[in-house]
């Protein structure tokens, strides 16, 4: 096995840069059910014992520390309530409530709403956090609004607002994205020139398609991305933008904005054919993910894991330009076999 030459930090710049690092990086999610299956099939008690067991070198996030008012019990500091739901593939935390769904104009939520206040949040313990980790990259800052505006809307009534009430939707999707541009600038704040990636994510795809109109994207959505993808430029941070699904029509747009990464490369879904998506963008985007976690993790044998991993190295990370991993959260439905699987053959096969 060859010994690493580059530290996690000079690896993530390397494929950043699109230049060739020492091995193609792996990165890992999991639900928590799936996570402790894998532990407890590889007798492992801590998160640091699976990292080395699959090679893993995480990098660090960094964030602001809430120092405000309480929130109102059961609530976050949006007034959402949650429950957890049992499924089959583990338990998850479900939005119950929607604070803004009786609203129809934007004087009846000022007038009713009170919105999170950004001094909230303290940022001062980020420069001590990193201090010493220059070996490691660190990821802060970004956005995913509309997931929140369909929590506080509610779903339906959150795609409907594009269409029947543009102007209250501008004004929450502000609102919102003014919250994450401010958390970002403060973070960055703390630690010029240190934050070396930021993501800015919205769920664009289905399995087919688009989820939204080429113009409703370009008039709710890219803008306010590319307000935040300017902020991490300016930063000196590269954008990660993570969307699910179908969204080969609108990378050109997301690369025009500023987009470097793309995650998590659903390539199962229409249009997003691995060798298309590196020749057309592999010059400009690096890809992130790329392991299918609809069948071949989930439900497939040792033996198609294995060659998905060697498909993944040779199509994505051919010249470099690619991190490894599964394209979502890894599901405790799945064999932890095809999980160790997968890792060790690109830790033993995904050097250059």
């Amino acid at each position: 096995m060859p010994k690493e030459r580059m530290t996690p930090r000079e690896r993530f710049r390397a494929i950043v840069n699109h230049e060739v690092p020492d091995r193609i990086p792996l990165h890992y999610r999991a639900t928590e059910e799936a996570d402790a299956k894998l532990m407890q099939y590889l007798g492992l008690a801590t998160a640091q014992e699976r990292n080395a067991r699959l090679h893993l070198e995480p990098g660090m996030g960094v964030g602001g520390r809430y120092v405000g008012p309480p929130p109102a019990p059961g609530k976050d500091l949006h007034g959402i309530e949650y429950r957890t739901i049992e499924y089959e593939g583990g338990t998850y935390r479900e939005c119950a409530t929607h604070p803004l769904a009786q609203f129809k104009t934007i004087e009846e939520i000022e007038d009713n709403y009170t919105w999170p206040n950004p001094d909230w949040w303290d940022y001062s313990h980020i420069r001590k956090r990193v201090e010493g980790k220059d070996h490691l990259p660190v990821s802060g800052g970004g956005s995913e609004p509309f997931l929140r505006y369909k929590y506080l809307r509610g779903d339906m009534q959150a795609f409907m607002d594009l269409l029947e009430n543009p102007e209250l939707a501008h004004y929450i999707i502000g609102k919102l994205y003014d919250e994450a541009y401010e958390a970002t600038r403060r973070t960055y704040e703390q630690i010029p020139g240190r934050v070396d990636s930021t993501s800015v994510a919205e769920d664009l795809g289905s399995q087919e398609g688009l989820l939204y109109s080429p113009e409703i994207l370009r008039e709710f959505f890219l803008p306010y991305m590319k307000r935040m993808m300017d902020l991490a430029h300016q930063a000196g941070a590269k954008v990660a933008t993570h969307s699910d699904g179908s969204i080969r029509a609108i990378i050109p747009d997301l690369i025009e904005m500023g987009m470097d990464i793309l995650d998590p490369v659903q390539w199962r879904c229409k249009g997003m054919e691995r060798e298309a998506l590196k020749r057309d963008f592999g010059g400009r985007l690096v890809f992130h993910g790329g392991m299918d976690n609809q069948y071949t993790l989930p439900f497939g044998t040792v033996e198609e894991v294995v060659a998905e991993v060697r498909d993944n190295i040779h199509i994505l990370g051919a010249g470099g330009g690619y991190v490894l991993g599964p394209c979502h959260n890894i599901q405790v439905v799945g064999p932890p076999e095809n999980v160790v699987a997968c890792y060790d053959t690109a830790w033993n096969e995904g050097w250059y």
